[in-house]
């Protein structure tokens, strides 16, 4: 097994395609589909599958990808420093967050470490579903629920306060009753969020005229006077010509935990971004 040959299998796992490998190689497409052989071939091993639309990783592949990084991230620290150069990392590092919390808390902190870092690529993806840490589907991930896969390491990141919001201008509705008062709220699918249950159960009159699982969405629903909306407070405190207003009781709040798979605790880029994310925003 030579190294050269894993540095192949990192820019064809990275970049999901022989050719666009080759081009941020320099070297010619037969060259690295023989060198990618003779890798699986020494290591007793198929680690991409191929199909129409490129390379994917196969589960020995996802094996073999965790340990090439951090010999990756260990010959460029060589490399610096008999070079004599600063310490500057780089390689990528894959994010999952829920969309609302990618858009208004990472964002702001991203925009920071790339400053701070500017080879290594952050890619942030925001959606509905978990992205798996084990299967490395992602490696750092942000969720509303612990973690209980025995690979992971987490920790609580922050608590998230909630508050109920109005359109300026818009008569609020009296706690205990609600009967005609229009609520934004959660789709179907997330309807026994605590926020959606406490809503619920402080207007129990009130009728739900949108839903939608983007907070973003119902915010904006929110400020073209829908109805009232509850969401997390760095959202909805931000938006402008919207009110928040008291029910009585606040809505609940939720924790977000951070994990990562353990295989990844030193390496560099991921603590360094960690680091960041844990002083800007833990509490």
């Amino acid at each position: 097994m030579e190294w050269s040959d894993l540095r192949i299998f990192l820019a064809v796992a990275r970049e999901g395609t022989l050719g666009a490998a080759a081009r941020k190689l320099g070297q010619s497409q037969p060259t690295m589909g023989r060198r990618l052989r003779a890798l699986e071939q020494a290591l007793g091993a198929t680690l991409f599958q191929r199909t129409g639309d490129g390379f994917v990783l196969t589960d020995e592949g996802t094996a073999v990808l965790s340990h090439a990084e951090q010999m990756e991230e260990e010959a460029l620290a060589l490399q610096r420093k008999l070079a004599g150069r600063e310490q500057q990392l780089d390689g990528m590092l894959r994010l999952s967050s829920s969309d609302w919390f990618g858009v208004h808390l990472l964002a702001p902190v991203l925009a920071e470490f790339s400053r701070l870092q500017p080879r290594v690529i952050v890619e942030l993806l925001t959606d509905a579903r978990f992205y798996s840490l084990p299967r490395r589907e992602a490696d750092m991930v942000f969720r509303i629920q612990p973690f209980d896969e025995p690979e992971v390491i987490s920790r609580r990141l922050m608590h998230i306060p909630y508050g109920v919001y109005l359109k300026t201008g818009l008569e609020p509705p009296r706690a205990g009753d609600g009967a005609g008062t229009a609520l934004i709220s959660m789709d179907t699918a997330f309807g026994g969020m605590p926020d959606a249950v406490w809503l619920k159960r402080i207007l129990p009159n009130a009728h739900i005229v949108s839903r939608s699982n983007n907070r973003d969405v119902q915010a904006q629903m929110c400020t073209q006077g829908v109805g009232v909306a509850v969401l997390p407070r760095p959202l909805g405190d931000a938006l402008v010509g919207v009110d928040r207003i008291d029910l009585g009781h606040p809505p609940p709040g939720r924790d977000t935990w951070v994990g990562y798979h353990r295989d990844l605790k030193r390496l560099p880029r991921l603590r360094a971004l960690l680091d960041v994310i844990i002083e800007r925003l833990a509490n």
